[in-house]
């Protein structure tokens, strides 16, 4: 492994994310909210830090191996979220502690939306930008690590789709054809955060939240800029919006990009994916509305717009909101956070184990009943019309099962700290699945649970946006063997 090589990539990466800091300065000369020093200082930090980086190694040139990628994919979001708290705790408001600062920054980068932050609607506004575009920069990192990145080191939800779909899928390393794409996918990104916000704005939100909210929207974020989230508008435009964007976000980004191509929308219908994670929605959203409605919790017109916004923010894993569903009746809000397991299809904003994931675990499942009546059968497995390899299933089943491993260990590290069985268990599924909110303590925010804690949830965090496997295999002895 060439960690000089590491060091030169993370300094780029870490000058280029300075500009970041950027337009936060914009707004707070725009709106005097004083946040220009904080920002101006974070941006020298990086600058320097980055250039400290970049310089030793400026003249290494060698081809990135397997190993360098995965350590410079972990590294990529570990030093952008430390060097992105710096202006969380420069700022005399929210003037976070590290701990704090850190939590959010990576939450805003791993498009998480878990916030310590209380009291949004007092923040400065360049405080407030900053955080939503943290969501927009991950949301977009994470949709070229699923298309060029993981392929190339033969992980992740991508490798599902390579051996049979047209586009980027197909390239197991990156090329100059990953490079347009990956171009092509920047500009699908821009174009849906500008749709976005236009309509947000065309149905009655400032051009400020209107910006913020459509990178939070595409980003499968949640962040908002104020403590209501969308609830604080309510309109039935805005979320009729939002819910359009929430959906076409959480759809496989190499659709987008052969309908962008192909000029068709054929693609969208012919994926057994995208099918299947529509039929989710749609039965969840019958579902809770019905029992909305029987329940009277909400006259009837509104239960079913209660009904269409929450299911589709917590399934896509964003986490907006406009009520607090851990406050439903009977079995709904372990409905609707259950369904943040399944998250969106694999290479979107999205979290959760991928919807193609599912899937594939509940073919793979009825294949084995069929076996007990057909012991000797030969049973393919297919997506659409096309058999999936059995060592594509054996990932499946591994990744499945090293996530419920995973899972139990954080909430048994978050029981230790003291926090109560619902809180845990429900803290790290938002976390580890990037939704954000979750019940019990953490139902509003993070503010409350101890440091402890928001560090083991930092890293569900990282574990849950970088699928797991990313992070584990550095723990593996032979990772470091020569």
């Amino acid at each position: 492994m060439h960690l000089v090589l590491t060091s030169r990539i993370l300094g780029i990466l870490l000058m280029i994310f300075s500009l970041a800091m950027l337009p936060p300065i914009l707004v707070a000369l725009i709106y005097g909210d004083g946040g220009v020093k904080s920002f101006g200082i974070a941006f020298g930090i990086n600058v320097i830090a980055g250039f400290m980086l970049w310089y030793p190694a400026r003249r290494h040139r060698k081809e990135l191996s397997v190993r360098d990628g995965f350590m410079v994919t972990l590294m990529f979001w570990l030093v952008l979220a430390l060097f992105g708290a710096f202006p969380l705790m420069l700022s005399d408001h929210p003037g976070l502690s590290f701990t704090d600062a850190f939590f959010e920054s990576l939450s805003g980068l791993t498009t998480t939306g878990a916030t310590v932050i209380v009291g949004l609607d007092d923040l400065p506004h360049s405080i407030l930008f900053y955080r939503q575009q943290l969501q927009w920069l991950g949301g977009m990192g994470i949709i070229v690590l699923a298309v060029a990145i993981l392929p190339m080191l033969g992980i992740g939800g991508m490798q599902l789709y390579r051996a049979e779909t047209p586009g980027p899928m197909k390239d197991s390393k990156l090329t100059p054809r990953i490079t347009e794409t990956a171009k092509a996918l920047w500009y699908i990104y821009l174009s849906l955060t500008i749709s976005c916000a236009v309509g947000y704005w065309l149905a009655g939100m400032s051009a400020f939240d209107a910006i913020c909210h459509s990178f939070a929207t595409v980003a499968i974020g949640g962040f908002s800029t104020h403590d209501a989230s969308i609830g604080y508008f309510d309109s039935q435009a805005i979320e009729l919006i939002c819910v359009f964007f929430m959906i076409v976000s959480a759809i496989n980004f190499s659709l987008h990009f052969l309908s962008w191509r192909r000029n068709t929308l054929i693609y969208y219908w012919k994926d057994p994916e995208t099918r299947f994670f529509l039929a989710i929605l749609f039965g969840a959203v019958l579902v809770t509305g019905l029992t909305l409605a029987a329940t009277r919790a909400y006259p009837e017109s509104v239960a079913w717009s209660r009904a269409l916004f929450e299911v589709v923010s917590v399934a896509t894993t964003t986490g907006f909101g406009i009520d607090d569903f851990s406050n439903w009746p009977s079995y709904l809000p372990f409905l609707l956070f259950s369904m943040a397991f399944m998250g969106g299809c694999a290479g979107s904003t999205g979290g959760g184990m991928k919807v193609i994931r599912i899937l594939l675990v509940i073919k793979q499942g009825l294949r084995e009943i069929r076996r007990l009546l057909h012991p000797s059968a030969v049973i393919p497995i297919k997506i659409g019309r096309k058999p999936v390899p059995d060592r594509v299933i054996e990932a499946v089943w591994g990744f499945f099962s090293v996530y419920i491993i995973t899972f139990i260990g954080l909430q048994i590290m978050l029981l230790m700290t003291g926090l109560d069985m619902v809180t845990a268990w429900s803290a790290v599924g938002a976390c580890i699945n990037n939704l954000g909110p979750g019940l019990g303590e953490v139902a509003a925010n993070y503010g409350e649970i101890n440091d402890a804690a928001k560090w083991i949830l930092s890293a569900a965090m990282l574990l849950g946006r970088l699928e797991i496997f990313t992070v584990l295999v550095l723990f593996i002895p032979d990772f470091w063997e020569r």
